[in-house]
């Protein structure tokens, strides 16, 4: 099994590679964006443009996660670190998404007040800082939008850009509204729809990276499926005690207790269990796989052990 590990090292320096100088001038540019908008949404008074600040903010945080994340999941392991730091990506995420939930319900119930009492607001800035947005998002996209292909992190930052774009575009609109029609209430209700859309995007992330911590099985694996498979193997009997995780958002790790029918010699056995390793990498993309051969023992038969299944 040990070129799967070394194929995922190259992953991990190949996604390093991926995610240099590009990255770096994006980041660059939406830090630029977020300070300017926050500035901006002080002086001007807008709810707006302090929300589509910190939607920027959301994708400066995620773009750093990457980068670091990349930077920190490909240290080696050690023996007190048998899993390295790979699950480092995930965790930041998960608290990235809890902070953004947070600040995005405050947005909306800030929203909610300025709507019962509508102020006035400067809205050349408001006009002047949603165009800069524009202009820079639109840059970030065509910075990293190469890159977007081949690597999941970058594909996420690149979807985020493409929102930046049009939450500027909405509060340009919303600009134009105040500008010339006096219409206050646009900005916090510009305010509660970025909100919202944070709130929901950050939502999808925290059930995500939670069921990763959990260790639950990967939503498009089942149990049962795998089952089948191997019991398709003739000189195997049953498939029991089966546990099945993500270890990050890469690698998917099973462990089981393989019944044979017959006592076959350990370098048979061996060869089996290989096969199987490598079926189940094929159709299920299952990369670490921890089979345990037994003949005769008697132990409970359950497919997944002490969770109320019935015996198979």
């Amino acid at each position: 099994m040990e070129h799967h590990h070394e194929h995922h090292d190259h992953d991990h320096h190949h996604h390093h590679e991926v995610t240099g100088k590009n990255l770096f001038i994006t980041i660059i540019l939406n830090v630029f964006i977020t300070v300017a908008q926050i500035i901006g949404g002080i002086i001007s008074g807008s709810l707006a443009l302090l929300s589509d600040a910190l939607h920027n903010f959301s994708d400066v945080m995620a773009l750093l996660i990457a980068w670091w994340a990349n930077k920190v999941s490909s240290r080696s392991s050690s023996a007190e670190k048998t899993f390295g730091y790979k699950r480092a990506e995930i965790v930041a995420a998960l608290f990235n998404a809890s902070v953004l939930t947070g600040t995005g319900i405050y947005l909306i119930v800030e929203g909610i007040s300025k709507f019962i009492h509508p102020e006035v607001i400067d809205s050349d800035i408001v006009i002047y800082l949603a165009i800069l947005g524009i202009i820079f998002n639109f840059g970030s996209v065509l910075l990293i939008q190469k890159d977007a292909h081949d690597n999941l992190n970058m594909k996420a930052a690149y979807m985020h850009m493409i929102s930046d774009v049009m939450t500027s575009v909405a509060v340009l609109m919303g600009g134009l509204g105040m500008k010339y029609f006096g219409a206050f209430w646009i900005d916090p209700l510009i305010t509660i729809v970025i909100a919202l859309y944070l709130i929901q995007t950050s939502f999808s992330l925290i059930k995500e990276t939670t069921s990763i911590l959990m260790q639950f099985s990967p939503k498009h694996l089942h149990v049962k499926e795998i089952e089948a498979m191997v019991l398709e193997f003739v000189e195997i009997k049953n498939l029991h005690h089966v546990h099945l995780w993500r270890l990050n958002d890469k690698e998917i790790h099973l462990e089981a207790h393989l019944d044979f029918k017959n006592d076959v010699p350990l370098s048979e056995a061996t060869r089996i269990v290989e096969t199987i390793e490598e079926e189940l990498e094929e159709h299920f993309g299952i990369t670490h796989v921890t089979l345990q051969a037994e003949f005769d023992k008697d132990d409970h038969k359950d497919l997944v052990y002490n969770q109320g299944c019935h015996h198979v």
